[in-house]
């Protein structure tokens, strides 16, 4: 076990290894989006449906969000290492299980799971920072944190064609177990184990209220997305059912004694409007990332790899800015720095709706890395503000808080703005595919086939492979309609974006709050301090 003074010492270490656990998990949320067209074929991957397809990725988004607060409540009572270290085994063993998984739906179970070993490993990153390091340095630690996110989220689909150009489609999964096994070795080395001094009595009532809520409400938002429909019973029972039981959670936590999630929190400015902005942003910019991954390999036609690579402007810029945000909101203070990042993403969502088949790549990419740096230059402050504004043993909580808060509204951004692209995409399409199917297609098409390639530009891409040249002529309306959906999905984006602006200029502070020392970190740390005194 560490003693304080040890862990004092080793605490840039420590946050070392936390980067190595972050990397590992967040990135895996994005290197299966390139493995999707070889998953599809019988040979090659697993021969999985689009919606199997759609559940591998669902399942692992599924689980990490809806469990995501209850370890971080768990990490607090029981112990922050215990939780990661626990996380780390499951994320790996699944890791594995997934690479040699025979079948689509065993895929789908192990990508699950992955989920779970995730939803331990995420909310401990940030809770150990806070109980490591000095109040007068969390806010340079969670800025290096915030930087390893968009590092991680560039490392994904780049490592991910780099993988299939070389290896099998399981590989992506099997590059998760080294690091895992390092994370492991060098946690009992370098982190100590932290928890809540003052837990009070365990509030089992409101975890099993929040687990259904938030898993029954992101099952309605991803399934919504997907069927561009909230008229399915499923869908809206579901969206009803989850909101309501989080509603409940929140009602039986304000009046309960000892609650998981003290509702108190959200009268500090800090805390309510610094999740507020999160929200925003994470949904604004997460559908049109995700949907400028299609651009690139479907609409430009780039490889996968290639289409990997184009990504990395984005993590230079987030590893640039994160690190040097909290130096920014010390000099001009958290609005004016918020402010100025939501506006320079605006005026990427402003590019975005201009964007065309030939926009020179040069001209994206240094789009891409202003989009980055100024979603760090937000990012950063805002979940600085977060862990500022609750006392140290709740660190969890509030970590878990803000990680559910980025996936949920990451997850209604992606279905939302989906929609609008597939909603339009359908609109756009679908007199060229009539054309077709009284034409050329007459004898070579399905009417199945046709609704499914009415769907996505992917799925009338498919079916021109399929055909040949003979539909050909097919490609250019497909282009044009995903543009359309895209120009209009950045639109909108461009309108969330500038409602988070006047969120931020009207009620975020215009100054940064304090942190409060951990148990035992005062002392420690100006022990320490005087110790180098000392010897100098």
């Amino acid at each position: 076990m560490l003693d304080s003074r040890t862990a004092y010492r080793r605490r840039w270490g420590a946050l070392g290894v936390l980067i190595i656990c972050l990397l590992v998990i967040v990135a895996d949320n994005t290197i299966l989006n390139v493995a999707l067209r070889t998953l599809s074929d019988p040979e090659a991957g697993v021969g999985a449906s689009q919606s199997e397809l759609a559940w591998a990725i669902n399942s692992y988004t599924l689980v990490f969000a809806g469990l995501l607060f209850t370890f971080g409540v768990l990490g607090d009572r029981w112990g922050r290492r215990r939780l990661l270290v626990c996380g780390l085994v499951v994320f790996g063993a699944s890791s594995a299980a997934s690479a040699y998984s025979g079948s689509p739906e065993q895929l789908i179970l192990a990508r699950a799971a992955m989920g779970l070993g995730a939803s331990m490993v995420m909310p401990q990153t940030l809770s150990i920072i806070t109980h490591v390091f000095p109040p007068e340095q969390r806010g340079r630690a969670i800025g290096i944190w915030a930087g390893s996110v968009g590092l991680a989220l560039a490392i994904g689909p780049t490592a991910g064609g780099l993988l299939l150009v070389n290896f099998w489609w399981g590989s992506i999964f099997l590059i998760n177990v080294p690091f895992v096994l390092l994370g492991l070795a060098l946690v009992f080395f370098l982190i100590p184990e932290s928890r809540d001094p003052n837990p009070g009595r365990p509030d089992v009532l409101g975890v099993l209220l929040s687990v259904p809520g938030l898993v029954l409400l992101i099952y309605g938002i991803i399934t919504a997305g997907e069927r561009a429909s909230l008229t399915d019973w499923d869908v809206y029972g579901a969206l009803v059912a989850g909101a309501a039981l989080v509603a409940v959670f929140l009602l039986h936590e304000s009046r309960t004694p000892d609650p998981s999630l003290d509702v108190r929190f959200f009268r500090d400015p800090r805390f309510s409007v610094a999740m507020a902005v999160i929200m925003v942003l994470f949904f604004s910019m997460a559908g049109i990332i995700f949907f400028l991954s299609f651009y690139w390999q479907s609409v430009r036609e780039f490889t996968p790899f290639v289409a990997g690579m184009l990504v990395l402007p984005s993590a230079v810029g987030q590893m640039i800015m994160a690190p040097l945000s909290p130096t920014l909101v010390r000099w001009a203070g958290p609005r004016r720095v918020a402010a100025a990042g939501v506006l320079v993403a605006c005026g990427s969502f402003l590019f975005f709706s201009q964007l065309s088949q030939d926009t020179p790549v040069p001209l994206i990419l240094v789009v891409f890395f202003l989009q980055a740096a100024a979603m760090a230059s937000v990012l950063t402050p805002a979940t600085d503000a977060i862990m500022s504004a609750v006392p140290p043993g709740k660190a969890g909580a509030a970590s878990a808080v803000q990680n559910t808060v980025r996936q949920v509204a990451t997850a209604m951004g992606v279905a939302t703005l989906g929609a609008v692209i597939s909603t339009r995409y359908r609109a756009e399409v679908g007199p060229a595919l009539d054309a077709f199917a009284e034409g050329e297609g007459a004898s070579r098409t399905s009417a199945e086939e046709l609704h499914t390639a009415g769907e996505s530009i992917e799925g009338t891409l498919a079916m021109v492979r399929r055909i040949g040249e003979d539909g050909r002529e097919l490609v250019a309306p497909a282009k044009e309609a995903f543009m359309s959906g895209l120009h209009l999905a950045a639109l909108i984006s461009l309108g969330i974006g500038l409602f988070g602006l006047v969120v931020v200029l009207i009620w975020m502070p215009r100054e940064a709050g304090r942190h409060q020392p951990a148990e035992g970190q005062e002392a420690v740390a100006s022990g320490d301090h005087r110790e180098d005194e000392t010897s100098g």
